[in-house]
């Protein structure tokens, strides 16, 4: 199916933007790194990833283990685990937080 993307004079075939939405999703770039970098508009780009988002069947990621390093051990009374991730934003879970959800956010943070 052909049709005109908004901002677009050309017609784009489904499986090209398709492609483009996933080929995002890979990159661990931003939104705006990504059109940047390929030449096009952000709001193209996102209207694409979300097109893309609505029409993906729903599915459970799996869990990338990371390298961790034990910075250092405290006896508080709360124990608390905290994650820096390589953008440097740190969030802090209760031990037994779920490991699924600190993934996801990560994951999100990284993006």
């Amino acid at each position: 199916m052909r049709r005109t993307l908004p901002g677009m004079a050309k017609q784009v075939e489904r499986p090209e933007w398709e492609r483009v939405a996933e080929a995002f999703e890979a990159s661990g770039q931003t939104q705006r790194e990504f059109a940047s970098a390929h030449g096009m508009r952000l709001s193209t780009l996102q209207s694409w990833v979300y097109r893309q988002r609505r029409s993906a069947p729903s599915r459970v990621e799996a869990v990338r283990l990371l390298p961790v390093q034990v910075a250092s051990v405290s006896e508080a009374p709360e124990a608390v685990l905290e994650v820096v991730v390589a953008s440097g934003a740190r969030v802090r879970f209760a031990v037994g937080t779920d490991v699924a959800y600190v993934a996801r956010l990560v994951a999100a943070l990284g993006r």
